[in-house]
């Protein structure tokens, strides 16, 4: 009895090694609280747990109101390999949380950008530069067509030509490195740019070309940024959350460009 108990300890051990060695990245998602995505972040999270069991995947929350004093640090962030910015701008970080990111990404790390993170005017010109356009403002969110510029990223390949969906439409300024590489643009013909909410009545269209998705290398590391997000509902969707996987994925480990 006492053999067989070693034994079954034994295979308890092997098997939880091995779980944990089999996972393929760690992945640190950052989330910031505010009163228009309040709704939003604790579906999305329910969602990031379930993509990292199905790809097997490391997965660790924290939000901005929490522990991030003991997660960005040198120490801490030399374990992770891609951070995920999930409507957060980063205005929590303080001067040396944000140089322990910067350490992060200057030694090869990975950077995913969602929605929110882009509204990031009071930020630094290196933040800005990471995530690379900045928000300018957006109409009521609608229905749209998007057009996938690019299908040989890791978040674009299981997409058609076209993709309709509905979201809250971003409009940005000019691009902030000469790296950007498009990935989605959005087609104001098939959505209304002026279209009102609240007390916001002026909006910037940016006509024909309308970018709502990109990646490129940044200052050493990785770095891809979707528009996409805003609402609850798309975290449901397994097209938007392919889209999402497949920029972490690309962000943690720079594979699956096609060439």
């Amino acid at each position: 009895m006492r053999e067989y108990s070693k034994i079954l300890s034994f295979c308890l051990v092997f098997v939880a090694t091995s779980s944990l060695c089999a996972q393929q990245f760690k992945v640190l998602l950052f989330t910031s609280p505010d009163r228009w995505h309040n709704q939003t972040i604790p579906v999305a999270v329910k969602q990031f747990r379930k993509l990292a069991d199905k790809h097997d995947f490391n997965l660790v929350w924290e939000q901005s109101n929490g522990n991030i004093k003991n997660v960005f640090t040198d120490k801490y962030l030399s374990q992770v390999d891609v951070i995920v910015f999930l409507h957060s701008r980063g205005y929590n970080l303080s001067e040396e949380q944000m140089d322990s990111f910067k350490k992060f990404i200057r030694s090869g790390g990975g950077f995913v950008g969602i929605h929110a993170v882009s509204a990031n005017k009071k930020q630094e010109l290196w933040f800005k530069q990471l995530v690379g356009r900045q928000f300018i403002d957006h109409p009521e969110k609608q229905t749209a067509v998007i057009s996938i510029e690019d299908k040989t990223h890791p978040s674009t390949i299981h997409l058609n030509e076209k993709w309709i969906w509905t979201d809250e439409w971003y409009s940005y300024g000019e691009p902030l490195t000469g790296n950007l590489h498009l990935l989605l643009k959005v087609d104001e013909k098939t959505y209304n740019p002026n279209k009102t909410w609240g007390d916001n009545t002026r909006f910037t269209a940016m006509g024909n070309f309308h970018p709502i998705a990109w990646y490129q290398d940044f200052d050493g590391g990785r770095s891809f940024y979707t528009t996409l997000g805003h609402i609850p509902e798309a975290y449901n969707d397994p097209w938007f959350l392919a889209h999402i996987y497949g920029g972490i994925y690309w962000a943690a480990t720079g594979l699956g460009i096609e060439k």
